[in-house]
C-alpha cells in the first residue's frame, strides 16, 4: 500500500513539474534564450529529491572549454543525477529518441542523437557533438556504449572520443579538455550498499526499463557519489586510444573509491 503510494506521489509530482517547466522550455527552445540550457539542471534537482536520489559530488567541474566529460554508465538515472549536478546535454543513442516519455525529455534538453551502427553518419554525427564543444556546452559521453550493474567499468570504445578530435580546429588553444566522471551507487535508505543489492540501482541491458523503473520509483533513497577527477587536455598530438585508456582507468578509479567508502568529501 505505502510503495502504491509513493509511486502515485512521484508520478503526480512528475507530472506537475514537468508541465509547469514545459512552456517555458519550449519557447526558450524556439527563441534561443539561454534559458533553454539552465531549466533542465532545474528539473534534474528536483527529480532527484522527488526520486529520492540523494547526490553527493566529489571534485570539481572543470572550468577549462571546450569540456567534455566522460563517464561510466550505470542507470537511466544517471541522466538525472549528472543533470542535476551541471548545465550539460548529453550524447544519446538514436534510439532513445524514439522512447516514450524518456525520449520526449530527451529532445526537450536538447540531447545530441547519434547512430553508432550507421557509418556513413559518422561525420555527420561527430560535428554536432563537436559543434555543441566549441559553443561552450558541457557534454557528457558515456563511452561504455552500454549500462552495467555498477559493480565495474567496462572497457571504453576509443571511436567515441572523435568528437574531440573533431572539435580542434575550432577550439581557441587547440585543445578539448576531457574530464573522467567516476558515478557509483553506493546506499540504500541509508545503509551501504554491497554487490549484491547494486542491481537496485543498476539497469543492465537485458532488464526492462518499465519495471526497473516502477522498482526505483517504489523503493527510493539512493545515495550516489559523483567523481570528478582532474580534467585531461587532448590535441592534435594525442593518441585517441591512449586517452580513451587514461580516462577508462581515472573512471575506475573513481568507481572503486566510492564503491569502498574512500572518498574525501
Amino acid at each position: 500500500m505505502i510503495a502504491a503510494l509513493r509511486v502515485a506521489v512521484v508520478s503526480v509530482a512528475f507530472l506537475i513539474l514537468t508541465l509547469a517547466l514545459l512552456p517555458v522550455q519550449l519557447i526558450a527552445l524556439a527563441t534561443g534564450h539561454p534559458v533553454m540550457r539552465r531549466l533542465p539542471r532545474w528539473w534534474h534537482r528536483v527529480m532527484c529529491r522527488i526520486i529520492g536520489l540523494n547526490v553527493r559530488v566529489s571534485g570539481q567541474l572543470s572550468r577549462d572549454r571546450p569540456l567534455l566529460l566522460v563517464a561510466n554508465h550505470i542507470s537511466w538515472k544517471d541522466i538525472l543525477v549528472l543533470g542535476s549536478v551541471a548545465d550539460v546535454v548529453f550524447v544519446a543513442k538514436s534510439e532513445i529518441r524514439d522512447w516514450p516519455v524518456l525520449g520526449w525529455l530527451a529532445r526537450l534538453q536538447r540531447s545530441v542523437f547519434v547512430e553508432r551502427e550507421v557509418r556513413r553518419k559518422t561525420g555527420t554525427q561527430i560535428s554536432d557533438v563537436s559543434a555543441r564543444l566549441v559553443s561552450g556546452e558541457v557534454v557528457v559521453l558515456f563511452a561504455e556504449g552500454t549500462t552495467s550493474d555498477g559493480n565495474r567499468v567496462m572497457p571504453f570504445n576509443s571511436s567515441l572520443f572523435g568528437a574531440a578530435s573533431a572539435a580542434l580546429p575550432f577550439a581557441p588553444e587547440g585543445k578539448v579538455y576531457i574530464q573522467p566522471v567516476s558515478i557509483a551507487y553506493t546506499g540504500f535508505h541509508g545503509i551501504p550498499m554491497g554487490r549484491y543489492h547494486r542491481p537496485v540501482a543498476g539497469w543492465p541491458g537485458d532488464v526492462a526499463l518499465g519495471p526497473h523503473m516502477l522498482r526505483v520509483i517504489r523503493d527510493g533513497a539512493l545515495d550516489v557519489d559523483i567523481v570528478l577527477a582532474d580534467a585531461v587536455p587532448f590535441d592534435a598530438a594525442t593518441n585517441r586510444k591512449a586517452i580513451a585508456r587514461l580516462v577508462e582507468a581515472r573512471v575506475r578509479e573513481g568507481l572503486n573509491a566510492a564503491l569502498r567508502g574512500e572518498l574525501n568529501r
